[in-house]
């Protein structure tokens, strides 16, 4: 039977070495491609052609979980399974709906990954019941993709004008979903809504 196929995807360079060579011992799996940068992992899949896809969320140039959707869009067949230090109920489902079978934390034990990279290659969802219990008494995040979009250009410093300039709206509209955005967080101001968004993985 030939091995699991894998792609990591980690910007840590010390984190995915690490990973790569204990995956590597377990005699199935196969790490055929590591990427430091998120807007790298498409390229690396249709390349290589991965059994299953180990991304993480926190990524230079492109996040995780857009290159999991672009993944997911573009290459079906592979398994998409997001590993990251952020066990927050909102990333958990935010990389649901972008197509994830599975989704663990770093500080799991590396058989544990193993299993879940095992369990992902045969179409089995791998989900932390801890974090699906939090993600289910949460539910779906409040927050429209344009008001999490513009809520984390705010996050970045950016100001009102140069928001409405680099998403086509006008300043009105921009303030207008943040104020949306402070409303649905039940939040004080914008600071104390990013505060909420982040801390739940909405952002």
């Amino acid at each position: 039977m030939s091995p699991i196929s894998v792609l990591l995807a980690d910007d840590q360079t010390m984190f995915r070495t690490a990973v790569r060579r204990l995956l590597e011992w377990e005699g199935d799996i196969h790490v055929a491609a590591e990427v430091a940068d998120g807007d790298q992992i498409l390229a690396a899949a249709l390349r290589v052609r991965p059994h299953v896809a180990v991304i993480d969320i926190e990524m230079p140039r492109l996040d995780g979980l857009t290159a999991a959707a672009q993944l997911h869009q573009q290459l079906p067949g592979c398994k998409i399974l997001i590993s990251t230090t952020f066990g927050r109920p909102g990333f958990l489902q935010r990389a649901l709906t972008h197509g994830a079978t599975g989704f663990v934390l770093k500080d799991a034990p590396i058989d544990e990954l193993a299993a879940a990279i095992r369990n992902c290659a045969a179409g089995v969802k791998v989900i932390d019941p801890g974090l699906a219990a939090q993600a289910h008494r949460l539910g779906p995040s409040p927050l429209t993709n344009s008001e999490r979009q513009i809520l984390a250009a705010v996050a970045t410093g950016a100001s009102i004008r140069e928001i409405a300039h680099e998403l086509h709206l006008s300043e009105g509209t921009v303030r207008n979903r943040v104020t949306s955005a402070i409303d649905k967080t039940a939040a004080r101001n914008r600071v104390d809504a990013i505060r909420i968004a982040r801390d739940n993985g909405w952002l």
